[in-house]
């Protein structure tokens, strides 16, 4: 059976945040920048994209503290152009969560039939007090989406596995990426944000259950090891200086 033949990181440009957000309570009062991105996979049944970022005039709106650096080049669509391709060659779109900074760029993909948790779908329509700020980006619920709900682990297609990692959120997936001739990726998404966090099991201080967080660490440190994985970090600005950006590629 066919697996993924490249896998691309798209940029979306960077965000501040307080260091006690990434390590949960501890390093209060020192602000940090960190990378966001997304992943699409080019594969034989179809390309698939995991996240879209975010959207700058959402940030700007309800989360103007965090400092958004993005510029028209970092958008979905001029992304995907980077790489060849239009918003609408899309198939699938995997969303790891529904937080604004995973889900930005969602709104450019109507071709893509959306896949998510089904409990992430229902907390981001009406998310408690502490989490509003987290599901503020709306934009992905527009009238043409296309849901597939979900829910435990799955694969969608050859060598592109979907493993269910709550805390971060109720419905929080990672995905690990098999490719001939090299070591499967995986992408953990907001399990845990840096190297140093993920050595220490610390989630981020953003969390819906930190019992299942630190529990959802542990699994990824588990399959890393049973599927001999690469890890990628989603928000670490020194690692993220060392991977390959869009348009090129791991193959």
């Amino acid at each position: 059976m066919a697996k993924a033949t490249k896998v691309r990181l798209l940029d979306s440009g960077t965000l501040v945040i307080d260091q006690s957000h990434i390590t949960w309570n501890v390093g209060c009062g020192t602000p940090v920048r960190f990378p966001v991105y997304s992943v699409l996979v080019e594969h034989p049944d179809g390309l698939i994209m995991f996240d879209t970022g975010y959207d700058l005039d959402v940030v700007n709106e309800f989360l103007p503290f965090e400092l958004p650096e993005q510029t028209e080049q970092q958008t979905v669509p001029a992304q995907l152009e980077l790489c060849g391709f239009k918003p609408d060659d899309v198939d699938v779109l995997v969303n790891s969560h529904l937080h604004f900074d995973h889900c930005g760029g969602n709104r450019h993909l109507t071709s893509a039939t959306v896949w998510m948790h089904e409990l992430e779908i229902r907390e981001a329509r009406s998310p408690e007090p502490f989490e509003r700020l987290g599901y503020a980006d709306k934009t992905w619920d527009h009238a043409e989406a296309k849901f597939n709900l979900i829910s435990g682990d799955l694969t969608v297609a050859d060598g592109v596995h979907l493993f269910y990692t709550p805390g971060h959120t109720i419905g929080h997936y990672s995905m690990l990426v098999e490719m001939d001739g090299r070591k499967p990726l995986m992408f953990m998404a907001d399990v845990s944000y840096t190297p140093a966090a993920y050595a220490a099991d610390q989630q981020a201080g953003f969390h819906n259950d930190p019992v299942a967080g630190v529990r959802s660490i542990r699994r990824i440190k588990q399959l890393v090891k049973e599927w001999d994985a690469e890890v990628f970090f989603t928000h670490d600005m020194d690692v993220f200086g060392t991977y390959k950006l869009a348009p090129d590629h791991y193959a």
